[in-house]
């Protein structure tokens, strides 16, 4: 293609000159108009549609404050708690750096998951926007590297013995488990090696994997269009400048609609970063505050509050429990026979597939099954697509029961977060139990539940009520 640049008349602004030398040369206009400037999207937007461009704020803000906290942090087992005192008593306003990066991550778990959340509620994970989905659960994925790898480094009591709890579940392995610790660690114990790689991790190579994935996921999403609460496809209905009839411009009416939602996000933030950074001991530990003693452990031992559901899984994984689960796989074979209308080469695979993992059951001690329950309870996400058989997307249009379903899934996952921080108890560890149950037969029987009952009629435009 030839070289080609717009001729501007002489007394054209220098911002529009400079702009058409820059177009000429790189596509930032066309990558604008296509990304957000021009691209249509659903005028029925509500409040839930926020949280994906505040999941990016804060990504800028986790980015930024990061950079000026490297510049004073020291990657050695000796001097990293001692570098996280200087900056937060004598590098100016280093306390203030370090309080929006500890509330920054807590805050990006709140946004993603209640952008996950309102994925679910309006089936925004379903045909076409599978490959959207995946890129979102990557971006999840990543997200608890990147905390987990940056939970040591502040060196304190609660960042050295939570990084050796989580590392030595790596060990309930099966025959590489105690190498794969060992690698995790660098060393026998959570060490300067540890802390060291953990540092390149969390500064280099899990952001590099992050921003790659954000802008795959943002690069599928204005491919296929977004969805909206009605699930409807406004690509399907054009007008005669073939633009969606219920679409509008992002630029300006999403964009100002994103600054009221950020405006009211740092409200918030603010107020956590200047009046409760620590929450409570939520967002930041009390016992964290304390250097870390290897000879000296915490009565209590709990990963931060966004790591807890999954926590509390592998805490409910006992000995005793895992006979439940050997009899729930053996119904969740017997429920496939019965009432699916699959192959029966897939039929026999399911059973072949069940039958071994019921003996592996017995095999293996209930460690590794925690450590493989509490991986399988988030990759099982992935398969939202392919698992929900409504033949409608959106909550709005299911039988009301069905908002009953979703309610004791998102109450049960919260009652794992609340047990995963607190000591167990046998009355706790049965709550845990039931509550992982239920987290896993949401996904599991979704199949069967998402088709069952009366549906509404799905409107042929997007409904759309003008303040």
């Amino acid at each position: 293609m030839a070289f080609v640049e717009k001729k501007l008349p002489a007394d054209a602004p220098v911002s529009a000159k400079a702009l058409n030398w820059v177009d000429a040369r790189f596509p930032l206009s066309k990558l604008w108009n296509d990304q957000w400037g021009k691209y249509y999207a659903p005028k029925n937007f509500n409040v839930w549609y926020l949280f994906g461009s505040l999941a990016m704020l804060v990504l800028v803000i986790q980015i930024v404050t990061g950079i000026f906290l490297v510049m004073h942090y020291k990657p050695d087992a000796n001097l990293a708690f001692a570098s996280v005192e200087y900056i937060m008593r004598d590098v100016p306003w280093g306390w203030l750096v370090r309080y929006m990066h500890s509330t920054g991550a807590s805050a990006f778990f709140i946004v993603v998951y209640l952008h996950m959340t309102r994925g679910l509620l309006y089936g925004s994970y379903r045909k076409p926007r599978e490959l959207i989905w995946l890129f979102g659960v990557g971006i999840f994925l990543c997200l608890m590297a990147e905390a987990f790898f940056g939970y040591l480094l502040p060196w304190g009591q609660m960042s050295y013995w939570g990084a050796q709890v989580i590392v030595n579940l790596f060990g309930a392995i099966p025959f590489i488990g105690p190498d794969l610790s060992l690698w995790i660690r660098g060393d026998y114990v959570v060490s300067d090696a540890t802390l060291n790689r953990f540092f390149s991790f969390h500064v280099i190579a899990i952001p590099l994997v992050l921003l790659g994935l954000v802008a795959a996921h943002l690069i599928a999403l204005h491919e296929v269009g977004s969805n909206n609460p009605d699930g409807i496809e406004v690509k399907d209905t054009l007008g005669a400048d073939g633009h969606p009839i219920d679409g509008i411009p992002s630029h300006p009416y999403y964009t100002f609609k994103d600054l009221f939602g950020v405006a009211c996000f740092l409200a918030i933030f603010s107020a956590v970063v200047f009046f409760a950074p620590e929450m409570g001991g939520y967002f930041l530990e009390y016992n964290n505050f304390i250097p870390a003693d290897p000879l000296k452990t915490p009565p209590h031992i709990a990963p931060v509050w966004y790591f807890t559901p999954f926590y509390s899984i592998l805490r409910a994984t006992t000995s005793d429990f895992m006979i439940w689960l050997q009899a729930g796989i053996a119904a969740y074979v017997a429920l496939v026979w019965l009432r699916t209308k699959l192959p029966a080469k897939i039929k026999l695979a399911a059973a072949v597939i069940g039958v071994v993992v019921i003996i592996a059951m017995s095999i293996f001690d209930a460690k590794f099954w925690g450590v493989v329950l509490m991986g399988v309870s988030v990759l099982i996400m992935a398969a939202l697509p392919w698992l929900d058989h409504s033949p409608v997307k959106s909550i709005r249009y299911r039988p009301d029961w069905h908002k009953y379903v979703y309610a004791i899934f998102g109450v049960a996952f919260l009652v794992l977060g609340y047990l995963g921080v607190q000591p167990p108890t046998a009355g706790r560890t049965l709550v845990s139990q039931i509550c992982t149950f239920i987290y896993f037969g949401f996904f599991l029987l979704m199949p069967w539940w998402s088709a069952m009952g009366q549906f509404k009629p799905v409107p042929s435009r997007v409904t759309f009520h003008p303040h």
